[in-house]
């Protein structure tokens, strides 16, 4: 029986730019950072309220999950910034918002009031975009 999601995975680009904005810039925990065979680098981050919650920050590169063609065109659409990763939830949204567009991250949208609360459009350092999301109260 399934009991809950222990990994999810977001494409990057590069591996330790990606570790500067999800660790550095973020503020996500780096749970594991290893070479594995053949030179692979398993590197994982999670939020501190997630502890059971690895996000696998993975290179666009040609190997068991994807031939080279298909590499090149998940890269080019990377690139094209059409790659969607999900939503982080914060306390917070517009503490978070100057703080991060005071470090230089790229906001697509600015803080808005939905009917769950308030959130903003972010780009990664790869070209992902997810939303940050203040849920509203009650």
């Amino acid at each position: 029986m399934l009991i809950r999601q222990s990994h999810t995975t977001i494409y990057v680009l590069d591996q330790d730019r990606a570790l500067e904005f999800y660790h550095g810039i973020l503020g996500l925990e780096v749970r594991t950072d290893m070479r594995m065979e053949q030179g692979f680098r398993w590197l994982t981050v999670g939020p501190k309220a997630q502890p059971d919650l690895e996000i696998v920050l993975m290179p666009v590169q040609a190997g068991p999950a994807m031939d080279a063609e298909t590499a090149g065109h998940l890269r080019a659409l990377l690139e094209k910034g059409a790659m969607g990763i999900g939503v982080f939830e914060t306390d917070d949204i517009q503490r978070d918002y100057a703080e991060l567009s005071a470090k230089g991250v790229h906001f697509t949208d600015p803080p808005r009031e939905h009917f769950y609360g308030i959130d903003a459009g972010v780009r990664d350092n790869s070209g992902n975009w997810f939303r940050l999301v203040q849920r509203k109260k009650g």
